[in-house]
């Protein structure tokens, strides 16, 4: 997307994909479940009553309509079990879940079907239920041009899965880290002074501005700045700095109408986005004002994992 006032694209946060600081992370994942299923011992029910030689499949299969996510994780998932299956995909991540109708094929050994299964789903069915959600969500903004964005309010360790589960259901993705844009809230501007006490939005945001692009220690510093503002006082005092971005910190509806119009009145342009009491059903009233962005926590937070489940058939092998 091009922003019409300046003729230079939007500046924007890195969407998450498929790809190998995804699949570092998800591998870590699947580590930490095996350790917590096996230790260092073994599967004994399955080593118990299933021979070695036993083969056979199974479908994954959603029980409930939903958003396809995290299929892409699937053969990394397998590998670090080093598990004797053959996979087949049927389905692309963000593609919609029919009930009964299988996502995945899983053939090989009964024993490693066995043991990775609840892996398997517990991945699958938490990202499917982010993606699912997410859907939902940007089904309610209908027609308008805002965004929706997710936070950082993840769950430790599965950030960029739950990012790319977010992805997969048709949202963008805020920042991954603390590593990858300026953003600027009131703690920041109540401790940056120090003994001094607060410095104001637009000084921080000037600082920053003046960070941005440059080399820090051998890094290059992140090229988004963005500030949180309060009240619109504060952020008709820090628009004319011209940050990329100004959130609009639980803004009631009219004055969120009335920041999109002081912004607009000054041809400026940066972006505003909306965050805080942001659910399902103020989505649309919040959209209808103009703002460019909307954040939600709930996106990752509030979801609730999809009812993912094995069918098992007879593979004709052994």
């Amino acid at each position: 997307m091009s922003n019409e006032t300046s003729g230079k694209p939007t500046a924007d946060y890195q969407t998450v994909t498929a790809n190998a600081l995804l699949e570092g992370d998800l591998r870590s994942l699947v580590r930490l479940s095996i350790a917590e299923d096996l230790r260092d011992s073994l599967d004994w029910t399955t080593v118990c009553l299933i021979e070695p030689e036993q083969r056979g499949g199974c479908h994954i299969v959603p029980r409930e309509k939903g958003i396809c996510a995290g299929l892409a994780t699937l053969e990394w998932i397998v590998d670090e079990f080093d598990a004797d299956l053959d996979l087949e995909i049927t389905l692309s991540d963000g593609q919609l879940l029919i009930p009964g109708e299988p996502i995945a094929t899983l053939q090989g050994s009964v024993r490693d079907l066995l043991t990775s299964e609840r892996t398997i789903l517990n991945i699958l069915s938490r990202l499917c239920g982010i993606a699912s959600l997410t859907a939902s969500y940007v089904a309610a903004i209908g027609d308008s041009p805002a965004r929706l964005y997710d936070t950082r309010k993840t769950t430790p360790g599965w950030r960029l899965l739950e990012k790319y589960a977010v992805h997969c259901g048709g949202a963008h993705n805020h920042r991954s880290g603390l590593y990858d844009g300026f953003l600027i809230k009131d703690n920041h501007l109540a401790l940056a002074g120090g003994t001094k006490g607060p410095i104001t939005a637009s000084a921080a945001t000037q600082r920053a501005l003046r960070w941005q692009g440059s080399k820090v220690e051998h890094l290059s510093a992140p090229t988004i700045v963005e500030i949180e503002v309060d009240c619109l006082e504060q952020f008709q005092e820090v628009l004319p700095t011209k940050p990329d971005i100004i959130l609009l910190d639980n803004f009631p509806i009219a004055q969120l109408c009335k920041a999109v119009a002081i912004r607009d009145e000054m041809k400026s342009p940066v972006e505003l986005e909306a965050s805080g009491n942001v659910r399902i059903d103020t989505l649309p009233e919040i959209a209808a004002t103009g703002v460019d962005r909307i954040s939600s926590g709930a996106l990752t937070h509030q979801a609730t994992s999809l009812d993912l489940g094995l069918d098992w058939f007879d593979s004709g092998e052994g």
